[in-house]
């Protein structure tokens, strides 16, 4: 038995797995239609999407996607209107039910074991003239049913190997390969390993266009130009970052495949020990901004936490704090982690000013500086003149403590920072308990 067919046999559903989903699956498509005609809404068509429509979930990933498909005719007004009313009644006998909002209201809910989402979508006629984002995923899940048959498994191992290497999901937490993405890249090379074999040599700017009918031209890493719109690019998700990690894993399976490229060691919390180990031994200095985390949902936490982050790295490097490294972690608290090379700058300054011959500069510099309890002193340095100055902000504690409003922060995260935050530095960052946070240090030591 190959490597891959023993990942294959932990990962692929077995047949009572596959009845119960298409149990649920039906029951949940008859309550649609059923409840629909009592409410008296006409034209509705239920459908399953995405990999459990298309036999590509794993094993004991539970969730499935039940599409809502009203009419094109109707309202946005009517759709999210009538398609709660529908969701809500469905949800009944549910549990943990929760009303989300992406483009348009739906609803998740927990049913018999299934995470379960009921989206309510437009029934357009193509995936070009959609109404909303949702209308795209039945033309998406047609596709792939047509195309992937024979190459289920294929996409099952591929799933698990971006699962193992940290790239799967296009959430923006993540910003790595969505389903239908690994599923099209499947379809393309034609199995795992043509995938795996190609992977190792792509480059940025890698365009593939299946159907050869793409009409705009995207400057992401990896573009695969959707097979039912010829304007979208579905790679438009993955970071470059996530695309260079994939292409190194790739490498490296290649070079010395093993199975803990499907399921690797779970990284375990560092010891208050190991943390302060970790700290001191880079003779760096850490910065970390702690605050409670805003209720909002990931697909808004996470932008602005990124944002956040490098608001905050430019700012360090303009009042001359220099960045190693950074990252930010959330959980109940929020934590955004940076590096500097050092935390504590001198009191002094060098500014350089204008050349002597370019006089009235020249005097106007001289003149900012005259008699100012800034200036320590005044020189002349290769034709320019120099001024030591005395520096504002000689600690990146300081500096964060008095300026960290003038930081993009984005809306939610700028009000809960105004609220109270809290700086640790260098080894009372240990003073963080919690686990995740914990296994977060353990990424940040063994390499992002």
């Amino acid at each position: 038995m190959t490597l891959e067919e023993q990942v294959l046999k932990r990962i692929k559903p077995g047949t009572d797995e596959k009845d119960k989903l298409q149990e649920v699956a039906s029951e949940l498509l008859n309550k649609v239609s059923t409840i629909a005609r009592i409410k008296g809404v006409e034209g509705i068509v239920p459908k399953l999407v995405g990999s459990a429509a298309r036999n590509t979930w794993i094993s004991g990933t539970h969730d499935l996607d039940i599409f809502i498909s009203f009419p094109e005719s109707v309202s946005r007004e009517e759709l999210e209107t009538n398609g709660l009313l529908i969701a809500r009644e469905v949800a009944r006998n549910a549990i943990n039910v929760e009303e989300r909002y992406a483009e348009h209201p739906y609803l998740n809910m927990h049913y018999k074991g299934f995470d379960v989402d009921l989206v309510p979508c437009f029934a357009v006629e193509s995936a070009s003239e959609i109404k909303s984002a949702v209308d795209r995923t039945p033309f998406h899940n047609e596709f792939i049913k047509m195309s992937i048959p024979g190459r289920e498994d294929d996409v099952l191992i591929m799933k698990q190997f971006m699962k193992g290497t940290g790239t799967y999901g296009s959430e923006l937490r993540t910003q790595g390969f969505s389903g239908y993405l690994t599923e099209l890249l499947i379809v393309h090379y034609g199995s795992f390993r043509n995938l795996i074999r190609n992977a190792c040599n792509w480059k940025p700017g890698l365009v593939i266009d299946m159907l050869e009918h793409g009409t705009v031209k995207h400057e992401d890493p990896l573009v695969v130009v959707d097979p039912t719109d010829p304007k979208r690019n579905v790679a438009a998700a993955l970071s470059l970052n996530r695309f260079a990690q994939f292409i190194d894993a790739c490498r490296a399976y290649s070079d010395n495949p093993s199975e803990e490229f499907f399921f690797p060691k779970p990284r375990e919390p560092m010891s208050d020990d190991e943390v302060i180990e970790m700290i001191t031994s880079r003779r760096s200095s850490f910065v970390a901004i702690s605050f409670n985390t805003p209720d909002v949902v990931d697909d808004i936490l996470y932008p602005q936490l990124d944002k956040m982050e490098q608001s905050i790295c430019a700012f360090f490097e303009k009042y001359d704090f220099h960045v190693l490294n950074s990252g930010y972690w959330a959980n109940e608290e929020a934590i955004v982690l940076i590096e500097l090379t050092t935390s504590q700058l001198p009191f002094v300054k060098k500014h350089r000013g204008p050349p002597v011959w370019s006089r009235e500069h020249a005097k106007g510099f001289k003149d900012k500086y005259k008699g100012s309890d800034e200036l320590f002193s005044l020189y002349i340095e290769d034709g320019f003149y120099i001024a030591d100055i005395r520096r504002k902000f000689t600690t990146a504690k300081e500096l964060l403590e008095e300026r960290i409003q003038h930081c993009s922060l984005g809306k939610h995260l700028g009000k809960t920072v105004e609220s109270g935050f809290t700086i640790l530095e260098n080894t009372d960052i240990a003073k963080v308990n919690d686990s995740d946070f914990r296994k977060f240090l353990r990424k940040w030591e063994q390499g992002k």
